[in-house]
């Protein structure tokens, strides 16, 4: 099934290729909608705030890593998750 709406930028691949551009980008565009303080550890986010960060993550990940991390609810958890798995 193919998403209904455009990226803004290439999702995240399950091979994790793309990874340093992926982040870079999600970086700037959490920060241009406010979100990017998000994804810092440590941070008082609002619930509203985390749950746009998370919706705006899980649009640009693969279909097979939204699959993989189904039950993460909190941004700074999937950034960590991510990063622990493809920053080598």
């Amino acid at each position: 099934m193919s998403n209904l709406t455009k990226l803004e930028f290439v999702a995240l691949d399950i091979t994790g290729n793309n990874y340093l551009s992926w982040v870079l980008d999600a970086e700037i565009h959490l920060d241009a909608k406010g979100l990017g303080e998000t994804i810092k550890e440590g941070n008082e986010a609002s619930t509203q705030d985390k749950a746009k960060a998370i919706i705006f993550l899980r649009h640009h990940l693969h279909e097979g890593l939204k699959t993989e991390y189904l039950i993460v609810k909190d941004p700074q958890i999937l950034w960590a998750n991510l990063k622990e798995r493809y920053d080598h």
